[in-house]
């Protein structure tokens, strides 16, 4: 069950494979190995052949990279073509392409139901990390982030977190899956939503990307994002095992719950004990926690000390990437002084625990950190029928019905 800060099931729009219309096909993209087999029973595969045709398809779509039936040569012409009639490989559309200065690269993927969201290629020396979405929106409304400021509109499935890595791999030229020289080398689920409300999903995705027949990606090279849904950490370390990061950004109650919600829920101490309890952490794999400067909120010289107490008290094996504040529009919070996040950075550095700065990526192109929104916002009715009305008085307005003399000239 998926669980919200208030403690209750979020309502949210919920969509599975069974949500064809009349007619439509099977989209394989995002089917389990054990879903699509059953697919292609009920297709009619005959039991002796279905462990062998499941293969071929999940090498072809996951190792190759194809959505057409028609280049599966290592399938006869004949099963192609019936395949085709029921079943599809069908990616979301990418509306929108933005590049960086800096090479990020940013992608507005608009899924089959109209809703959309953003994932974020990040080029850097010796690895390349795509920022994966998690849902439509976000029900945290962590004051800081440019998400938290939009509704939570629904749970992306299984297909649709795994298409994000096969557009990002289509844009990039990477297909077949190399396991060497590969350009997407990391993924991180940091992009829009909260991955633990949406730990099915989630999970079944990265099964899927880690598939070793698939796209292969190692699960030390897949980091899980989350504010502190403490009942679901210890699950995420058991089930998916991938590495953990944190979202922190306060080293007291009082200030965490004024800039993240969820923290009247989860406060500190239940977030930082399951940390200290996340299966397989250690000073080799440690936890990282995200660490946003914002000026005169977080980041005093006190705060810095107090950062490493708590570290200290519940002996987690810590990095803590400091992120200087991502500004949008109307934003009420600064990023803290270059000076100052050197700073904290120091002392943090001196009493023993990692605190990089993270260096902004993306921030000409709204990519970077906390800057990530997309236009599927919840509207009510009401606000619907006047954004119609005002559109419909805005065409009356630039193009106005001709007026006619008594002469009839215009």
């Amino acid at each position: 069950m998926q669980i919200t800060p208030n403690g209750h099931e979020p309502i949210v729009q919920k969509r599975t494979q069974d949500d064809l219309p009349e007619g439509g096909k099977v989209n394989l993209l995002g089917l389990s190995r054990e879903e699509l087999k059953d697919a292609l029973r009920d297709f009619g595969i005959a039991e002796k052949q279905l462990r062998m045709r499941a293969t071929q398809l999940w090498h072809w779509v996951y190792h190759k990279g194809a959505s057409d039936f028609d280049v599966m040569t290592t399938i006869s012409k004949d099963m192609r073509a019936k395949l085709v009639g029921h079943f599809e490989i069908k990616r979301p559309e990418v509306v929108e392409a933005q590049y960086s200065e800096d090479g990020t690269r940013k992608y507005l993927v608009r899924f089959a139901d109209g809703n959309e969201a953003e994932a974020v290629y990040i080029p850097e020396e010796g690895r390349g990390t795509l920022c994966i979405s998690s849902q439509v929106g976000c029900t945290l409304n962590c004051k800081f982030c440019h998400t938290g400021t939009m509704r939570l509109v629904r749970n992306l499935t299984a297909g649709e977190i795994v298409a994000q890595m096969m557009i990002a791999r289509d844009d990039l030229g990477e297909w077949k899956s190399p396991t060497e020289g590969r350009m997407v080398t990391n993924i991180v689920m940091m992009g829009m939503g909260e991955p633990l409300y949406n730990f099915d999903n989630v999970k079944k995705a990265l099964d899927i990307i880690m598939d070793e027949e698939g796209i292969q990606l190692s699960r030390r090279r897949i980091t899980l994002s989350t504010s502190g849904v403490v009942p679901h950490m210890e699950r995420a370390g058991k089930e998916i095992g991938v590495n953990l990061a944190v979202s922190l950004h306060a080293v007291n109650d009082a200030v965490r719950s004024e800039i993240m919600p969820i923290n009247k829920k989860y406060n500190l101490h239940e977030v930082l004990t399951a940390c200290a309890n996340y299966p397989g952490a250690h000073n080799a794999r440690r936890i990282t926690f995200e660490y946003a400067m914002l000026k005169g909120i977080n980041d005093s010289d006190q705060d810095a000390y107090d950062l490493v107490k708590l570290m200290r008290k519940y002996k987690l094996p810590a990095k803590v990437n400091l992120i200087p504040f991502n500004p949008w529009p109307g934003v009420a919070y600064e990023c803290s002084s270059d000076e100052q996040i050197k700073r904290f950075s120091d002392i943090v550095f001196k009493e023993g625990i990692s605190a990089p700065v993270r260096t902004p990526r993306g921030r000409d192109i709204m990519a970077a950190c906390g800057q990530l929104k997309s236009a599927s916002e919840k509207k009510s009715k009401a606000q619907i029928a006047r954004d119609e009305a005002a559109t419909a008085m805005t065409a009356v307005q630039e193009n106005p019905t001709p007026h006619h003399s008594s002469t009839g000239l215009t």
